[in-house]
């Protein structure tokens, strides 16, 4: 069958694929953000030190670490669709069983389970979308992905505000000593179970949408391949375009080996890959997330539920700063914003540690924590996804991006067990007032800044095809 002959088959629009896939970016953030809220009182329950509270908060990424590694190997073996289909099922396991935890071991399981949906899905979804985007398009849909991930935040802080007992300006202190005793004994099972719904809704349309082109391929399904390109491109020339782009970069690369992944051109991007990742962590935006509350709750004064209030404004500047890197990335191009965002990072974090070392907490500290999430929410964020996607070979993309995102999830694993030891030690309350955290933090930027600056290519416009080609130039000189 000729790519002619599926031409007449019903037009698929991309952006309803994205959508769908770049909900696995949904449960990202909801999964990752609902243990902001919930930890105020599970920690309680469960009377945890700040190492079990570490491991705790961190077991998940531990999970999104191995389900990242794992996902390499999945898409490449059972398509990315079905690597999605899997994730989506792990995550409403992980949701029932964390509510119903009875153990901080029941509880970092399930948690743990939750962390594999992520992992697989922060590989699979934005390298489906990437493959299902035309190249002028690429850099905003993939940008959708990193979108969806700050709904999710946005959403389960909302969800979790409202659980926690919504506005409680007004409550005497009796009734809110119990809403409290309530959030501590029960409230904190309903905000994990609320990730049911959306993890379900997520499970079922997925098998709504086809299989990446660039997978069937590889496969050898060439007639499936043409009939998706018939059904995502706008027209017979541009699929039989892409298929032959597709085709001859597939059978003209060989079969990717530890010597070219870790070879002069391929090794390189490799390098750049994992190292954008470590940056994305080790910058601090997880720490605030996942501990946000506390932050609000102790560093700054306010109570815990209050604290759960407070969270919304992060949720709601991630989500506004979002749209500037969606639909300034393919303009503005990837390294401007990576770097415009790390200045603005790291003046956010400088100003937010200096109140705190100073004690002058107040509202100038929470426009710099805003300032930080603002910043981060229109570069670091959706640009190192975007980044990822696409610049890696078609041969090694499965391998390479799973190591990307693998090193990405370790070490956010590693700065979210850390952060309550470094926040509560000695060096940090007796030396820095509790400030040393975010001073660490700002240092980070202003290296991933400069990092970003000498040694990244720029990556706008370019098809993935032509990405290989710039590597394969690496190698040959």
């Amino acid at each position: 069958m000729s790519i002619a002959a599926s031409s007449s088959t019903k037009k698929l629009s991309i952006l309803q694929i994205t959508i769908v896939a770049a909900l696995g970016g949904l449960l990202f953030g909801y999964d990752t953000g609902v243990i902001a809220g919930s930890q105020l009182y599970f920690t309680k329950y469960f009377n945890l030190s700040a190492a079990e509270q570490g491991w705790a908060v961190s077991s998940a990424l531990y999970g999104c670490l191995v389900g990242a590694l794992a996902g390499g190997y999945l898409t490449k073996r059972i398509s990315r669709k079905y690597t999605l289909i899997l994730a989506a099922s792990l995550f409403a396991v992980s949701a029932w069983g964390s509510g119903m935890a009875a153990t901080l071991n029941e509880l970092a399981i399930y948690r743990i389970i939750g962390g594999l949906a992520v992992g697989m899905a922060s590989l699979a979804a934005p390298m489906y979308i990437a493959e299902m985007a035309p190249p002028k398009y690429r850099g905003r849909m993939v940008s959708y992905y990193q979108l969806a991930v700050v709904i999710g935040f946005f959403v389960v802080f909302l969800a979790t505000y409202f659980i926690g007992g919504g506005d409680t300006q007004n409550m005497t202190p009796e009734v809110l000593a119990q809403l409290h005793e309530h959030n501590v004994n029960q409230g904190w099972r309903i905000m994990l179970w609320s990730e049911l719904l959306p993890a379900l809704a997520f499970l079922g349309l997925l098998f709504t949408v086809p299989h990446s082109p660039r997978w069937l391929i590889s496969q050898g399904r060439t007639e499936e391949a043409k009939t998706v390109l018939a059904q995502i491109t706008s027209s017979e020339q541009e699929a039989a375009s892409e298929f032959a782009d597709i085709e001859a970069s597939l059978t003209h690369s060989p079969a990717p080996n530890l010597a070219m992944l870790f070879g002069k051109g391929i090794g390189f991007a490799l390098f750049l890959g994992v190292m954008l990742s470590i940056f994305q962590q080790v910058t601090g935006i997880n720490a605030i997330l996942y501990y946000g509350a506390e932050i609000f709750s102790n560093a700054l004064g306010y109570g815990p539920e209050d604290a759960l209030k407070q969270q919304l404004w992060l949720g709601a500047v991630n989500l506004i700063f979002t749209f500037v890197a969606i639909y300034k990335v393919d303009s503005w191009g990837r390294k401007p914003l990576f770097i415009a965002g790390s200045i603005g990072m790291c003046a956010g974090l400088t100003v937010l540690g200096l109140t705190i070392y100073t004690q002058q907490m107040g509202v100038v500290s929470l426009i710099a924590v805003l300032v930080f999430i603002a910043s981060f929410a229109m570069s670091m964020g959706p640009v190192v996804w975007v980044m990822l996607s696409e610049m890696f070979p078609n041969n090694v993309r499965s391998v390479a991006m799973s190591i990307a995102v693998a090193a990405q999830w370790l070490f956010n694993a590693l700065v979210a067990n850390s952060f309550p030891l470094v926040n509560q030690s000695t060096l940090n309350q007796e030396g820095f007032n509790g400030a040393l955290p975010y001073f660490i933090f700002a240092s980070f930027c202003v290296v991933a800044m400069i990092f970003v600056w000498k040694l990244v290519p720029e990556t706008k416009g370019k098809t993935l095809e032509e990405m290989e080609a710039l590597w394969s130039a690496k190698d040959a000189g």
